[in-house]
């Protein structure tokens, strides 16, 4: 990867000649005004330490970047979230038919969503804002303030997804152990949609470690958290990961929106065979909704979903795209991440079991290591020597003019890992080489 190239195009993107005035991103090139997951924050961050750990720390890049990055978070907080509930529906986010509804869109008979992925990306923002602001720190202390408004805001948004509500609704339920969204109506009423998708799975990603507690090295910080905790005691109290002091393995500190319970809760559905954990990855729709189906009647329609390992059975974003099975590169990075994240701060004390019904318990480092594994085996020959990435294509599959010249492909199928889509996603898809890096050492 060229890092000053990527870093270029990253400063691009937040400026005002690609972002509108009010810190909105473009999303796609087809449709500007509609929304992405808010990974840029994330995405400045890696490549500072990725520079840092060369020894050539660009803190001028971070602090531009840090600029543009504020004010698209604002534009999140004012527009993605006009009730002021902490509750975020930010539409597309990048995952196209996943849901029962074109989210884009506006909904039948009126009515709103609450997303469970568009409020966990904005967790997952603010704690990659918080670090930012804290590197920023160590050369101007004012960063302290901007850094305390990101553990606020994070507090706040973590607080809102478990939330019960007027009509006794949150987006996590407590009895199934899972995230759904839930969808208002106009006559006030609210109700789950429980699809089990990756849009449940995506508050793991939302899990960031701190080698020891940041309040401890800022004075500022202390001082601002002391007064938050008595003024919003019963706050803290229900979204602590582990006690009152945040404490984790070898003093280290967690912010995630999940608790123990709610991990455990999950990962046993996201490490059940049955569900989404396949021989290839984890996929983007729980295999249980192949036999059953989601069926939602509103406003004198049905709205189905069904598991679909390869391509998609409906037009909804022109059909060429498909979130209701097969398994996404980028996604199971990230949730590869947030185990791995997750395992700092909990240790080997804490384990789960993997896969679900086996008998065989795992900590999540060995869950991570087995579902990189998973995703690494798409791209290597199986027994038969057969490269699961090439699906049927005897071409790809046995001639000598091709079959050690892998193709990255967008997307692969759900049960078999064939490549589907695109077959030049060496931008997300590519990441495979990591995880293999990452096994090796």
């Amino acid at each position: 990867m060229d890092i000053d190239f990527a870093k270029d195009q990253l400063l691009l993107m937040l400026k005002n000649l690609y972002a509108h005035p009010n810190g909105q991103i473009p999303a796609y090139e087809w449709n500007f005004s509609d929304v992405n997951p808010p990974v840029h924050a994330w995405a400045t961050l890696f490549l500072f330490n990725v520079e840092r750990e060369l020894g050539r720390a660009d803190l001028r890049f971070l602090e531009r970047s840090f600029q543009g990055l504020m004010l698209n978070f604002n534009w999140w907080v004012n527009r993605k979230d006009p009730q002021g509930r902490n509750v975020f529906a930010g539409g597309f986010l990048g995952l196209d038919n996943i849901g029962v509804f074109d989210r884009s869109a506006q909904l039948p008979a009126g009515g709103h969503l609450d997303q469970v992925d568009g409020t966990a990306w904005m967790t997952f923002y603010c704690q990659s804002m918080l670090e930012i602001a804290l590197v920023l720190t160590g050369y101007d202390r004012m960063y302290e303030e901007v850094a305390f408004c990101f553990i606020e805001h994070f507090l706040w948004i973590t607080y809102a997804m478990d939330r019960i509500g007027e009509h006794h609704d949150d987006i996590w339920d407590s009895k199934d152990g899972f995230f759904y969204d839930l969808l208002h109506v106009p006559d006030g009423e609210a109700m789950r949609l429980k699809v089990r998708s990756m849009v449940g799975l995506v508050p793991l990603c939302a899990s960031t470690v701190f080698e020891s507690s940041p309040a401890s090295r800022h004075p500022r910080i202390t001082e601002l958290f002391e007064i938050f905790k008595k003024r919003h005691p019963d706050l803290l109290k229900q979204i602590a990961p582990a006690d009152s002091t945040f404490t984790g393995y070898a003093e280290r500190r967690l912010l995630s929106i999940c608790s123990k319970e709610k991990i455990e809760g999950i990962l046993a559905y996201m490490l059940d065979e049955n569900e989404f954990l396949g021989p290839y990855g984890i996929r983007s729709l729980s295999r249980c909704h192949l036999d059953n189906p989601f069926v939602f009647h509103f406003a004198g329609q049905e709205h189905r979903v069904q598991y679909l390992p390869a391509e998609s059975n409906t037009g909804m974003f022109g059909g060429n795209s498909n979130w209701r099975g097969p398994i996404w590169m980028p996604m199971n990075v990230l949730l590869i991440r947030g185990l791995l994240n997750l395992y700092q701060f909990y240790g080997d004390e804490f384990k789960v079991e993997c896969p679900t019904g086996s008998g065989k318990f795992m900590t999540l480092f060995e869950v991570a290591k087995e579902v990189a594994r998973r995703l690494s085996s798409i791209f290597l020959r199986d027994a038969s020597g057969r490269r699961p990435v090439y699906g049927g294509s005897k071409k790809f599959q046995e001639d000598p003019h091709w079959r050690d010249y892998i193709l990255f492909y967008e997307y692969f199928h759900g049960d078999n890992g064939a490549g589907i889509g695109a077959s030049h996603q060496t931008g997300w898809t590519g990441l495979v080489a990591k995880l293999i890096e990452q096994s090796g050492e």
